[in-house]
Formats: structure tokens, sequence, C-alpha cells
């Protein structure tokens, strides 16, 4: 079916769209660590209860990256935007932060670190899903207290500990030449969540994503690290090189469908 989409372009960011299904994103060369981002979406300024996608919900596309280790981020799938203001996209995004709730294709250079746990990938290419309550958004403000407390490490991994309470994770790390052209597939239920490149299932599990979701497809140069230490670090990294995804065949399907487990 044909899907409506967005670009967001920040700083150094890019996006061209080639035909209907089909969008480069690109980030130039940007040596200054300021935040930048090439993204296509379907749910930016809608309010979280105004997502467009609940389970069954289908997404298929070809993506092709410039480099097997971009700086920064990258990535495919569906998630609730739960950073809200200035984290994913910008400063675009108005939303208070609540918990994550998200299904995706993810790579993270070697200076993030987005696991709670120490047993699921962290960074690398790899497919994550998490899966946490669904709390007001205001509830937030509450914790706003406790932030200094996620810059020393002691208080850092007891928080790590805790958040494992509330958020839970599953993912599995992929081989998967980049550089070349692959078909990708995130089919979501309301029970499970399969992952497949090139037709073949690698990865399925029943820890699934809660309420409504969007789909958020970008590359930027940002990194986020929350270690098993307890540290806390972000930023923004060199562009030395222009970092390309290439994106066609773009299809989402909101039917019930069949999924091929090989």
């Amino acid at each position: 079916m044909t899907h409506e989409f967005q670009p967001r372009k920040v700083n150094a960011g890019t996006v061209n769209q080639i035909n209907r299904n089909g969008y480069q994103l690109r980030l130039e060369n940007s040596p200054e660590k300021n935040y930048s981002l090439a993204q296509i979406d379907d749910y930016m300024h809608l309010p979280r209860h105004k997502f467009p996608h609940t389970s069954p919900v289908k997404l298929t596309l070809e993506a092709k990256l410039s480099y097997k280790y971009t700086s920064g981020t990258w990535g495919f799938g569906l998630w609730n935007d739960p950073f809200g203001i200035g984290f994913g996209a910008g400063g675009v995004s108005r939303l208070l932060p609540v918990l994550p709730n998200a299904a995706w294709f993810f790579f993270g250079s070697k200076e993030n670190f987005l696991s709670l746990r120490d047993d699921q990938p962290a960074w690398g290419f790899h497919v994550k899903t998490y899966r946490s309550p669904l709390l007001p958004s205001f509830t937030s403000l509450f914790a706003l207290p406790l932030i200094p407390l996620f810059f020393w490490r002691l208080t850092g991994r007891l928080i790590r500990k805790l958040g494992r309470l509330f958020v839970k994770e599953d993912g599995e790390k992929l081989d998967v030449e980049v550089e070349v052209w692959h078909k990708y597939c995130l089919y979501l239920k309301e029970s499970w969540a399969s992952f497949l490149v090139d037709d073949t299932l690698l990865f399925k599990t029943s820890t699934v994503p809660r309420g409504r979701l969007g789909i958020v497809i970008w590359i930027d140069n940002q990194y986020f690290c929350f270690d098993k230490s307890g540290k806390l670090d972000y930023g923004y990294l060199d562009v030395s090189d222009q970092q390309l995804m290439e994106i066609r065949s773009l299809l989402v399907q909101k039917e019930s469908l069949d999924v091929k487990e090989n």
C-alpha cells in the first residue's frame, strides 16, 4: 500500500526521494561535531496516542549503506519516539520522554552502548525490541531531580539494574554485509515479532512493543553510552566522509499476513 513519509533534515543531513518507494539519506562531511540527521518517518508532530501503527504491521524494504562502520547510528523499524524533546529528531519533536517501546534493525558505532542488560547487543548491527509500561508522559517530570544521579557511576549501575524491571528487551547481533543490497523485513504481531533478511528468518521474539508506534528510517552522527560500569556519555561524532543510506522497495502492510520461516 502507498504510505506517506515526511523527510527530517538537521544540519549536514539531506533526504532525496528517488521515486515513490525509494530514498537516499545522506550525511555530508561534518567536522564541527554538530548533530546531523537524515530521516523519514510517518509520526512527527503527532501526539503519541495518534501514532499510525498497531499490530499487525509489516515493514519491508531494501537497503544499502556506503560503509560497514559509520559514525553514529542508523536503522529502520517502529518505535514510540520515547526521548521526545531534542534527542531523536534534533529538537523537532516536543513530546515529553516516556519509556521505550520499539522493534527495529539498528546499527550503533562502537561509541554507543544502548542496552540495560549485559547479555544483549548494545552496538554494532543488530535487531532489538523494547517493551515497557505505557505510563503517562507527564510522569517523566517526576524523574527530573534524578538526572544528576545518572552521571555518577555507582548510582548509574543501580539505575541500570532498576531499569530492567520496567524495560524488557530482546535482540541479536547480525552478520550482514550492509554495503550491498539486502531485503529486510520486520513483521510485528500482538504476541511476537519476526526479523527477516533476504526472506530468511533470523530472529523471532515474544518481547514486543506496547502501544501505538511510528515508522522511522534514519542515519545520524549521534552516540549514547550507558554501559555496565554505570558510565553515561553522549554526543556527536565527526563525519569525515559522506555517509549514505539508500532505500528502495519500501512497503508498509497493515493487513494480517503469513511469514515464511526458513
